[in-house]
């Protein structure tokens, strides 16, 4: 069994009370920081750990707090960022809604290091549950004197405060969520100023993702240094990963840094195996932004390497050979699915997502769902391949924020390596409209978990 640092309790009955989390050791991570720590030895801890940003960039979060600027008589923020709007990505929604004081004590621990009396928390609008629960949480944690005036008789004031978003993917771009924030419509800033310099209400800000977050607690309990010990290499720790498609096993699972991907896939610890006996055909390793692969290189790197569950190793070969960790959105598909038609489910996503402040996110993401459109539907020609990749080179890079990437590189991806399918859909498109991908005449998108 792999060790758990942020769900070791999560089946434990009442864990989402603070009665039940206190008896499980709850809150003794802020009792700790308040009690024998500064500001600048959290900080140093949270360096020490190695800690990566688990919304997807995995920058180090050390390195993010130390940009943070400090003007004389300005107020600092912290803002969590729950807009968890990834297709394929879970993990964060799970948290806040199974042990949502894990959050809580990881907002007071980072907004503490970060000198910010007023945090907030931004969550995805359609999550009106975990909105509830974390209200509810926090009101327990006030109760408690762990938030609010003077916390533990220690003299640091803090108020957390939950505000919903409206359901745009954008949102989960840490400046436009920013400008969502502040009441406007959210549209990605251009850069610089950077958030840690200018960010909410034009104050040094800090955006983490919800998982990076609470994963200070166990810093604080255990020291960065011991934190560090676990995973692998430069990917610290363990990273909570949302598991689903044609899997035995969907769910979230949380697994230690460096475990092999295809231990993840087919033990029974994890997600054991493909369902309904097939084969693996393809797998999406960290949300629908990342580039797809195929079987033979999900498991193991074009170097002959076991790839395993970590930033550096899913990486490996760059985007010809390999993928991004990104969220932890896992998605598998078995041998029945049809990678032309799920890439046009995740194009239309992100064509609908656009914000349209910028032309070739505005514009690609259009003509990306509109080629593939062609192609699935019988109305494409061969020359539309190379024109999707074309496509997706014009929009990757040339954007304000990454929206216009995540677009690209899936298509670019599919292309590259199931160029064969699609050239199959042009040359028979009567047949590919009638052939049994999966269920029914023609597979669905992979828009829920498939079990045994």
């Amino acid at each position: 069994m792999s060790r758990k640092l942020l769900y070791e309790h999560i089946n434990v009955p009442g864990i989402e009370t603070f009665e039940v989390y206190r008896q499980k050791g709850g809150y003794r991570a802020v009792e700790k920081a308040l009690s024998s720590m500064s500001p600048e030895d959290v900080l140093e801890e949270v360096k020490a750990s190695g800690l990566r940003g688990r919304g997807g960039a995995g920058f180090p979060t050390g390195m993010k707090w130390s940009f943070l600027a400090k003007p004389e008589g300005v107020p600092r923020h912290l803002v969590c960022n729950a807009d968890e709007s990834e297709p394929g990505t879970f993990k964060d929604r799970h948290l806040m809604t199974f042990i949502p004081h894990l959050l809580i004590e990881g907002m007071i621990i980072s907004s503490f290091a970060l000198g910010a009396k007023d945090s907030y928390i931004y969550v995805r609008g359609e999550m009106m549950p975990q909105i509830r629960i974390l209200e509810k949480a926090i009101a327990e944690a006030k109760e408690a004197g762990f938030l609010g005036e003077n916390i533990l008789g220690k003299g640091y004031d803090l108020e957390i405060h939950v505000s919903p978003g409206a359901g745009a993917y954008i949102c989960g771009e840490e400046t436009a969520l920013l400008e969502s924030l502040e009441g406007k419509r959210g549209n990605p800033r251009i850069k610089p100023p950077f958030p840690a310099v200018s960010g909410l209400y034009n104050r040094p800000t800090v955006v983490n993702n919800v998982e990076t977050i609470s994963a200070t607690v166990p810093i604080i309990n255990d020291g960065g240094e011991e934190y560090a010990k676990v995973g692998e290499g430069r990917s610290t720790g363990t990273k909570l990963i949302s598991a689903c498609g044609n899997l035995k096993k969907p769910g979230v699972y949380e697994i230690e840094m460096g475990l092999s991907v295809e231990e993840f896939i087919y033990s029974d610890e994890y997600c054991g195996g493909i369902a309904r006996g097939k084969q693996l055909k393809a797998v999406v390793a960290g949300g629908s932004s990342v580039p797809i692969l195929p079987a033979n290189l999900i498991t193991t790197t074009a170097n002959g390497e076991k790839r395993l569950m970590t930033y550096e190793s899913l990486a490996e070969g760059g985007f010809e050979t390999g993928t991004m960790l990104g969220s932890g959105g896992f998605i598998a598909f078995d041998e029945d699915q049809c990678i032309v038609r799920n890439t046009l489910n995740f194009a239309r996503f992100y064509a609908h997502e656009s914000c349209g402040q910028c032309s070739p996110c505005r514009e690609g993401t259009f003509w990306l769902d509109k080629v593939l459109y062609d192609i699935e539907y019988g109305k494409g020609s061969q020359s539309d391949i190379d024109l999707l990749v074309n496509i997706a080179h014009n929009i990757e890079g040339n954007t304000i924020c990454p929206l216009g990437d995540a677009a690209a590189w899936p298509v670019a991806s599919a292309v590259r390596h199931f160029r064969e399918e699609f050239e199959w859909h042009i040359s028979h498109p009567e047949e590919a409209q009638t052939r049994n991908f999966g269920v029914g005449p023609y597979a669905d998108p992979l828009v829920s978990t498939v079990t045994e």
